[in-house]
Order: C-alpha cells, then sequence, then structure tokens
C-alpha cells in the first residue's frame, strides 16, 4: 500500500474537525482511568462538547461536538490525561482489561505502566504515527487475535512471545517485554519512510520488519457484563455501553463507585476492585 498523506488521527492536541464541532480524542493506555479523570471527561463532554463519552475499539473515549478544543485540552492535561503533549498521538496500548484481576497466565499490569512510562520517556518514539498500536495480553487470548502493530502475550509468570502484525517474533523474559517492544517501535520507525507516504503500520512495509513465523492466538473471551469476581475476593462490574456511548451523568455514576476503571476494547467499562458484589453491573 502507498500512502499519499500522513495520518491525520485525532487526539487531544490536534482535534478532528468535524460537522458537529471538534473531535478530541483520549488515549488510555490499556484503557486505565481513574475516577477522578473519568469524571473530569464527563465535565469537560457536558461543558464543552455533546454532553456523551465515546469509546472507541482502542479502549480509548473520543468527545464530540467541543466547542473550544483548546480550553477542553488544557482541563484534559491538568486531569492527568495528556502527561507529555508531545506524544499525545502515541500512546496506543490495548491491553486484557482483566490482567491481574481474574484469570490469565501473568499479571500485565505492572509492564503496562512501564511501557506506557518508557514510551513517554522516548523522544524519538514522539514520531510513531497516530496508528501504531502495541498490543499486551496475559496469555487468555482476549485482545491477541485483534489488529495491531507489535505486541506480547504471556506463556507464564515469567515469559512472554513477543508478536509482530500477528506473528511471532521471538520469546523473552517478562522483564525484558518493554524494552523489547520500544526496540521494535524504533526499528519501524526507522524504515517507515518519509513524507506523506511514509508507512503507518508494520504490515505496510516492503520487507519483514523483523523474522516471523505463523502463529495462532488463544480463543480468548470477552468478559461478560456484569459481576465478576475477582481472584482477591473483591469485585468487578463490567458496564455495556449501548453503541459504544455512555451519557456523562453515567460515567458519573460509574466513577462515583470505583477509584479505578477500566475502559475495553469492546466498548464497556469495568469498575474494579469493588469490595461488595455490585447489584446493577
Amino acid at each position: 500500500m502507498t500512502r499519499t498523506r500522513s495520518d491525520r488521527c485525532p487526539g487531544i492536541t490536534r482535534p478532528w474537525r468535524a460537522d458537529d464541532g471538534d473531535l478530541l480524542r483520549v488515549r488510555l493506555p490499556g484503557g486505565r482511568v481513574s475516577a477522578a479523570a473519568l469524571a473530569a471527561l464527563a465535565d469537560v463532554a457536558d461543558q464543552l462538547g455533546d454532553g456523551d463519552l465515546h469509546l472507541t475499539s482502542r479502549a480509548n473515549v473520543q468527545i464530540r461536538g467541543v466547542t473550544g478544543a483548546s480550553a477542553a485540552a488544557d482541563r484534559l492535561a491538568a486531569a492527568g490525561l495528556l502527561p507529555r503533549r508531545s506524544h499525545d498521538l502515541v500512546r496506543n496500548i490495548v491491553c486484557t482489561p482483566l490482567t491481574g484481576l481474574t484469570g490469565g497466565r501473568a499479571d500485565l499490569r505492572p509492564v503496562l505502566a512501564d511501557l506506557d512510562a518508557a514510551l513517554l520517556a522516548d523522544d524519538t518514539l514522539a514520531a510513531l504515527p497516530g496508528k501504531f498500536l502495541l498490543l499486551l495480553d496475559d496469555g487468555r487470548g482476549d485482545v491477541a487475535g485483534s489488529s495491531y502493530d507489535v505486541g506480547a502475550i504471556a506463556l507464564d509468570a515469567s515469559r512472554a512471545l513477543l508478536l509482530v502484525d500477528g506473528a511471532a517474533h521471538r520469546e523473552v523474559p517478562l522483564a525484558d517485554v518493554v524494552p523489547a517492544l520500544l526496540d521494535l517501535a524504533h526499528r519501524f520507525l526507522a524504515v517507515r519512510g518519509d513524507g506523506p507516504t511514509a508507512a503507518w503500520h508494520v504490515r505496510e512495509l516492503a520487507t519483514e520488519l523483523v523474522p516471523v513465523t505463523p502463529w495462532t492466538p488463544p480463543s480468548g473471551e470477552r468478559p461478560a457484563y456484569g459481576a465478576i469476581r475477582q481472584d482477591n475476593g473483591r469485585w468487578s462490574a463490567h458496564h455495556a455501553a449501548p453503541d459504544g456511548v455512555i451519557k456523562s451523568e453515567i460515567a458519573r455514576e460509574i466513577a462515583s463507585a470505583a477509584t479505578e476503571l477500566v475502559v475495553t476494547p469492546w466498548r464497556g467499562v469495568i469498575a474494579v476492585n469493588l469490595p461488595d458484589r455490585p447489584k446493577d453491573a
């Protein structure tokens, strides 16, 4: 595929001008968001947008119909949702939503946090295209079957398999996943080309990024909606978002019940570590 333009993915600092106003995309690595930040998103949607939170298949949140995009960006930054303006468009990480809570071969929450921090600290990787996607699967296979550029799936609590565009690259210790993924991202930048014809994805490269072999992901299931018993005895509540949309008042209600939430790639929201079984999830 030959590109004729640079990617135009929206972000917080780069709105997309639509018929109903500006669209802002807020990247939530692994879908993780604090209750305070989700409430801030709802407030911005209410006061500067169309009043809804629009969830994406990459577990991000979009605000549509925005008037005053600069003011919205400042408020989202103040809520901790824009840690580095230079990296606004590149914090694209999908991760198993329930990792470390129930099931899976490894708890990837520390890996996710380290990957995001390392990505933010790397000035060169700010040049990644806005569509380049990193993936972390804790071994259950719930996200590894989706489309991505580079990623890793846990083999057990200490080992992972590096993945490149749906194929297997090599096995590494779980502790080495973050530097290995950043190395792959750097390799992609070095060969993607320049200007409007540069590749957005690994699959668009003329040659293999690294040696790979065919690989079939495990067929993991998405978490059911409703109450989910965690391995630590606490509870999660998986809330559906019809048509991928959550009204701002509903988002605030969900946020009020928990301090930590996870937006899923299937356009739902999970409130985690609840002390009691949720009644209305």
